[in-house]
């Protein structure tokens, strides 16, 4: 019986002259100082992510975030035939998703402020259970090292990782895959019927 053949390990990428490489490790350093600074009190923000896994964030700031109920996702996951996670990462170019497994929504980081034009499309959000969430409302952001829910800890947990300091989802293409998502839901509620 032969052995099953293992694949072939990459060969180290050196870097071209004058060329800046940022540690995976890196990168989560400075995206933690980048969320903890939408705090008033960064120490506050970092002892919540070491004793809660979950530190509470103003949004309005430097970020906002877009809620979008599990049913969504998972409708546009199904069509596509992919993870929700992988679902989310391509629809979102690999911006930031925070999934709350207890309040069954992903939260969609995206600027501060946001056009006009986007928040009319987002008016209509409310009824499918999504919404735009901004000024005087607070967020349950894990820390950057969650990317799955871990034993006795905080459910709570990044689908798509923050790829690096104020990385966002681009506004549009939340708006985009929310309305995408209301279609296949109102295709399959209308199939059940």
């Amino acid at each position: 019986m032969s052995s099953p053949t293992r694949p072939e390990a990459l060969a180290p990428v050196e870097p071209e002259a004058g060329t800046l490489v940022h540690t995976t490790a890196d990168r989560q350093l400075a995206a933690e100082h980048w969320l903890a600074a939408a705090h008033p009190n960064a120490a506050q923000v970092r002892w919540e992510w070491v004793h809660r896994g979950v530190a509470l964030l103003p949004l309005g700031t430097l970020f906002s975030a877009a809620r979008i109920p599990t049913r969504l996702v998972r409708a546009v996951a199904e069509a596509e035939r992919r993870s929700p996670n992988d679902c989310l990462a391509a629809a979102f170019k690999g911006g930031p998703v925070i999934y709350d497994p207890h309040s069954e929504h992903y939260y969609a980081l995206v600027p501060g402020s946001m056009p006009h034009e986007w928040r009319e499309a987002a008016a209509e959000w409310p009824r499918w259970g999504a919404a735009l969430l901004g000024r005087d409302t607070l967020l349950g952001v894990p820390r950057v090292s969650a990317t799955a829910a871990a034993p006795g800890e905080c459910p709570s947990h990044w689908a798509v990782p923050m790829p690096s300091a104020g990385e966002l989802c681009d506004p549009m293409a939340v708006a985009t895959f929310v309305t995408s998502a209301t279609w296949f839901v109102d295709r399959e509620d209308q199939a059940r019927s």
